[in-house]
């Protein structure tokens, strides 16, 4: 699989140390690579070469894998199973792992800028990363998450938090592809589209949290743990699974109202990623 190996290189690039080793071991580690999906697809669907965004591709990863290695932290999350293996803090130590994370973290701008693509393009892509992945983005869900532990929220809060901790960071590949394709005119499509989708991915986990073993879904269940509410046990299962397959359906509409986009692959992996039962979904046919 392509972003495998480019991922793989641009790691083994840098010099050996612990934390290369830490980073190399989260970032290779398995996942659903979703969000290079979703702009190798959306670019696809634009009839633009999807190898343009190799940098944003794996950039994306990096950051969706930092953020992953802090959430798992004993500060944070305090978990000890990410992807069916021991989280960074347990296979290393907490240091290695918060190095690991500022590490991805960083390069990930690195990797980006290293665009051949013409620079009004790349900076305007590197603008919606930082602010998908920054202190108005991602990092204020996390903030929100946090904050909420121990303490009665509602659905209103719930969505808010959802939409931050995890549908910026998938609202960002679409963005950065329709700026790559040159179709900024669909950008607040496009935005509309990732948001419902990030929503509905983040109730499609509360739910599998549920309904699946930790070996069976790939993670441990800190919410539980935390005292975290969920949609699950704010709206009740049945309702969570309604309000999801809702947004997966206007996300849908949304995609499918597009002109000029050729929908019929996004489609099938939204599709996909909807049906899914745990933690695989597979990329380009590859698991």
């Amino acid at each position: 699989m392509q972003i495998e190996s480019l991922l793989e290189n641009y790691i083994n690039s840098l010099p050996d140390s612990t934390t290369k080793s830490a980073m190399l071991y989260s970032l290779t580690a398995g996942g659903k690579r979703i969000r290079p999906h979703l702009l190798y697809t959306v670019l696809k669907g634009y009839n633009v070469n999807p190898e343009i965004g190799n940098p944003f591709a794996c950039a994306l990863e990096m950051i969706h894998t930092y953020s992953l290695i802090h959430d798992d932290l004993p500060a944070m999350d305090n978990d000890d199973l990410r992807r069916g293996l021991p989280t960074c803090h347990k296979q290393f130590d907490e240091a290695a792992a918060i190095l690991a994370g500022d590490g991805l973290l960083t390069y990930a701008f690195e990797v980006a800028a290293s665009s051949n693509e013409d620079s009004e393009t790349v900076i305007k892509c590197i603008s919606i990363l930082s602010k998908m992945a920054g202190p108005s983005g991602m990092v204020y869900g996390q903030q929100l998450d946090l904050e909420a532990e121990n303490k009665v929220i509602d659905w209103t809060m719930l969505q808010r938090i959802h939409e931050h901790k995890t549908g910026c960071l998938l609202t960002a590949p679409l963005l950065m592809a329709c700026i790559l394709s040159k179709h900024e005119e669909d950008i607040l499509a496009w935005k509309k589209i990732g948001f419902s989708l990030g929503l509905a991915f983040q109730i499609q986990d509360d739910i599998l949290d549920i309904e699946l073993t930790a070996k069976e879904f790939g993670k441990s269940n800190s919410d539980q743990k935390n005292h975290k509410w969920t949609s699950v046990s704010i709206l009740g299962i049945e309702r969570a699974k309604e309000v999801m397959n809702n947004l997966y359906q206007s996300a849908t509409h949304e995609i499918q109202s597009l002109t000029g986009f050729k929908s019929e692959e996004l489609l099938e992996y939204v599709h996909q990623i909807q049906q899914r039962r745990k933690k695989e979904i597979y990329f380009y046919g590859i698991k």
